[in-house]
């Protein structure tokens, strides 16, 4: 084991307990993450958890895994080919909350750690991650606050940190094909290596225990509010796109694929319900209308006031 892995290893295993319990605060009827404990061949880990079929939560998948390989999977060498065909280990929390409410947003995020034999006998680590928002209605009040919450994980490591990775949240979290935001955005970065380990490791570690109160509040304000067939029927249509853009785009999908991780955990972060529509829009000066005019586009949330 790279003598980077077991700190992060650790934080991120006490990570997902928080997440966990917290989200489960939340949920109004009896249902719990359903908790799973997975030994991988080569020396990994892995703690599935799922939250399925909750009356707050429709599901929810809070993930931990420690991998282990011979060679980095393509979706980790695009951007470091020279790593191609090295032994690696990784650890990450990924997860997902699908709300049931369609006035409560979508949240994901994702932490993690590699570790590569690297070149010449010269180990080589990176971390990467980020959170994202997507709402189905829009309400600037959330938006706000997602991103202050985001800008206050960043501040104590520079000022430039949240424009630079929000900037590349916003372009990652993209569908090419229907050239369309997913959401509203949130933190993105990959390959950070730069100041030394404890400095990133410091960064990954604001980042995760930023993230519950970035969502919990925003959940907790929309989780009951009143809502009908149509909303419901338009938050099912736009859950479609957050299918098409992580089985089409999705870097993590891919890594956990090609690495030979466990279909079921690794598709556990797609609605259990969704909608396809032919040609649909929306109404115009609907709600469902101002989502995709207002909200869907890249914007400075802290600086902006909706006209």
């Amino acid at each position: 084991m790279s003598s980077h892995i077991p700190a992060v290893k650790t934080y991120l295993m006490d990570l997902q307990d928080r997440i966990c319990a917290s989200l489960e605060a939340t949920e109004s009827s009896s249902k719990r993450f359903e908790r799973l404990v997975l030994e991988g061949e080569r020396g990994g880990l892995s703690r599935p958890r799922v939250l399925d079929g909750g009356d707050v939560i429709e599901r929810g998948a809070v993930h931990f895994s420690h991998t282990v390989g011979s060679a980095l999977p393509e979706a980790a060498t695009n951007r470091r080919p020279e790593l191609r065909g090295q032994g690696f280990e990784a650890v990450s929390v990924s997860l997902i909350v699908h709300p049931r409410n369609p006035y409560a947003p979508t949240a994901h995020a994702n932490f993690r750690c590699f570790s590569s034999d690297g070149i010449g006998g010269a180990p080589q680590w990176w971390f990467g991650g980020g959170f994202d928002l997507t709402p189905y209605y829009g309400f600037e009040a959330d938006a706000v606050h997602w991103h202050q919450t985001a800008r206050a994980a960043c501040e104590p490591f520079g000022k430039d940190l949240y424009p630079r990775l929000k900037a590349n949240c916003d372009r990652y979290f993209y569908l090419p094909h229907r050239a369309e935001a997913r959401g509203i955005g949130g933190l993105f970065y990959d390959d950070m290596n730069e100041g030394g380990f404890e400095h990133c490791f410091a960064f990954a570690q604001s980042l995760g225990d930023h993230f519950i109160p970035a969502y919990l509040p925003i959940l907790e304000r929309r989780k009951d509010s009143d809502y009908g067939p149509d909303q419901r029927d338009f938050q099912l249509y736009r859950r479609g796109r957050y299918v098409e853009f992580n089985l089409a785009w999705d870097r993590g999908t891919r890594f956990g694929l090609q690495s030979g991780g466990r279909i079921e955990s690794i598709l556990a972060s797609l609605p259990p319900v969704v909608h396809w529509r032919y040609d649909w829009s929306p109404e115009p000066d609907s709600e469902e209308e101002r989502l995709l005019r207002y909200f869907l586009h890249p914007r400075d949330w802290l600086a902006e006031q909706e006209p």
